[in-house]
């Protein structure tokens, strides 16, 4: 079982700046991926960005390649998602997660295993 908590959600203007932050904890071993999925409203859950443990391989949605950046700090336990150049449609509740078969090169392909609680990012002017 691996437990995730996400924070540092909140209101930002078009063009500012977020970090989100997911500390996890529980049975992680290293061929795990941990990541970022996004679910604006009316629309379905969208993979935003995976690593995975081992630091193999990291992906990002075409939609936030160049703005938003996948971290972690080992020490801490903790997942950064740096969030840039930030435009109104990355509104969305934003949800750590955990992901059994690694972070795939496509989107399509990543399926999350466990989830956080979600954090709400809302950018508006």
């Amino acid at each position: 079982q691996v437990q995730l908590v996400e924070s540092g959600g909140g209101l930002v203007q078009p063009g500012g700046s977020l970090r989100l932050s997911c500390v996890v904890s529980g049975y992680t071993p290293n061929y795990y991926a941990i990541g970022w999925f996004r679910q604006a409203p009316g629309k379905a859950h969208e993979g935003v960005s995976c690593q995975t443990l081992s630091g193999g391989s990291t992906n990002y949605a075409d939609s936030v390649k160049g703005r938003f950046s996948i971290s972690r700090d080992n020490a801490k336990n903790t997942w950064y998602l740096q969030m840039n150049s930030l435009k109104p449609e990355d509104t969305a509740i934003y949800y750590c997660v955990a992901l059994e078969a690694g972070c795939p090169r496509r989107v399509s392909l990543w399926e999350p295993n466990f989830w956080g609680q979600g954090t709400q990012v809302t950018v508006s002017s």
